[in-house]
């Protein structure tokens, strides 16, 4: 299982990015899909998710309205569209799926929202 993100970067308050992670190694369409975050001293936290198949998902109460979660099958890929960014998303931003009996991380990918 590989899954890799890309799409992060520097962005400037109220801006936006389209992050997108690429799975490999396993039958995608089956699985929900995570993205989590992690700040400088913070653990780590879930940001959304999406069930196999697209029809459901779930935000954090501090990203909800600003934050999409979405998926390609096709393409075997997950996306995570910010917009109206604040400092105080800056974080690293990592994809996850779970396959019993472990979950499988990406690297992640850094954002960072400052003026």
């Amino acid at each position: 299982v590989q899954l890799v993100e890309s799409g992060g970067g520097l962005v400037q308050p109220g801006g936006s990015l389209r992050l997108s992670c690429v799975a490999s190694g396993f039958t995608f369409s089956r699985f929900a899909m995570s993205w989590y975050r992690q700040a400088p001293g913070k653990e780590r936290e879930l940001v959304a998710d999406i069930s196999s198949g697209g029809g459901i998902a779930n935000y954090a109460d501090s990203v909800k309205g600003r934050v999409t979660i979405s998926r390609d099958d096709a393409k075997n890929a997950v996306y995570l569209q910010m917009s109206s960014l604040r400092p105080e998303d800056t974080a690293v931003y990592y994809c996850r799926t779970f396959w019993a009996p472990r979950e499988y991380w990406g690297r992640g990918t850094q954002v960072t929202v400052s003026s």
